[in-house]
């Protein structure tokens, strides 16, 4: 039996060669980084993100020994914070924190108190790490749509990588809204998935394989939630419809981007940048209220496929493939 003051951890490490590794290690709490909040964690998720710091790329851990985990849910153990107090369900995306800062797959993590926010009622631990920074992603990038203007009656909104954890939830929360979507995806197999979840239409991901030609094409969508970026985002721009609006949300495809300036100047066309990342709290806290009331609750549970800590180092390599569909939710004490 553990005691109270110790706690299962995923643990990276560096060796000499530059190769990371993962081992699972107990831990105390004295190891856990400074912060006013001590929250246990039942509940984790996976991310692009997080295949990449599982796997050693993009330079993003600084320092090792490292405990990964962009998100987690859980209750609060103890705080010095004015706004929580034990007891407390909360949730963190964001900040950094499983890249720079210590995570989420872990039993405990002590953050600062202004990196969480507090459950809204409707939400437990479980759904909301369904949700995690890619639901919660989605969802900014809802409200940043309808801020310029993007209503259902204006036409059909596009979804790409609509299998992924972004495009699940921001798929299910559109067409719960009401707009018609229509959903990219290079998976025949995914076709009932992502009608299942309210896409009306199925677009071909072979139809952005090529680059675009001209610099404005067939006016098709009013708006777009842009998981991929790179060659298909080009391709996409120059479809807008006149004052149409893509949320740019992902660079999947690549982060470069060749495109013209014509369907901004000549259509009006908005590119929204979302990061999920530094948003501020109260912009989080609406986030998280919407999604409660927005998101069909009984979808994001079809989305779901549980884990624990010990399928992450596999779930980490395939995600970077493009072969995790849906939500993995991570029970941290299964």
């Amino acid at each position: 039996m553990t005691a109270a003051n110790e706690f299962r951890a995923l643990v990276l490490t560096k060796g000499d060669d530059g190769t990371v590794t993962a081992a699972f290690e107990t831990l105390t709490d004295d190891a856990l980084p400074e912060g006013d909040v001590t929250v246990r964690v039942s509940h984790s998720t996976l991310n692009y993100k997080d295949g990449l710091v599982l796997n050693g790329l993009g330079g993003l851990v600084r320092t090792y020994p490292h405990v990964p985990g962009v998100d987690f849910a859980g209750t609060v153990e103890a705080s010095s914070h004015p706004d929580f107090k034990e007891g407390d369900a909360v949730v963190l995306t964001g900040w950094r924190v499983g890249e720079v800062h210590w995570g989420g797959y872990a039993q405990k993590a002590r953050v600062k108190g202004d990196w969480l926010v507090k459950l809204p009622p409707g939400l437990d631990a479980r759904r909301a790490m369904a949700v995690g920074t890619a639901g919660f992603t989605s969802m900014l990038a809802v409200i940043a749509l309808e801020k310029h203007g993007i209503t259902p009656d204006a036409g059909p909104v596009l979804v790409t990588g609509a299998t992924g954890g972004v495009g699940s939830v921001a798929v299910a929360i559109l067409a719960k809204l009401g707009y018609t979507v229509e959903a990219v995806t290079g998976k025949a197999e995914s076709e009932a998935y992502l009608k299942d979840l309210g896409a009306t239409t199925i677009v071909p991901r072979g139809e952005f394989a090529e680059p675009v030609t001209k610099p404005l094409l067939k006016e098709r969508w009013a708006g777009c939630v842009d998981a991929v970026g790179g060659q298909m985002l080009a391709n996409i721009l120059p479809q807008m419809k006149y004052r149409g609006a893509v949320a740019a949300v992902g660079l999947a495809g690549g982060n470069k981007l060749e495109t013209t300036v014509v369907p901004f100047l000549l259509r009006g066309v908005n590119l929204l940048g979302i990061d999920s990342v530094m948003c501020p709290k109260a912009e989080r806290e609406e986030a998280w209220t919407r999604l409660v009331t927005d998101l069909p609750l009984d979808k994001l549970d079809a989305m779901i496929h549980p884990a624990t800590l010990a399928d992450l180092p596999d779930l980490g390599k395939r995600i970077l493939k493009g072969a995790v569909t849906g939500r993995v939710v991570v029970d941290v004490n299964g």
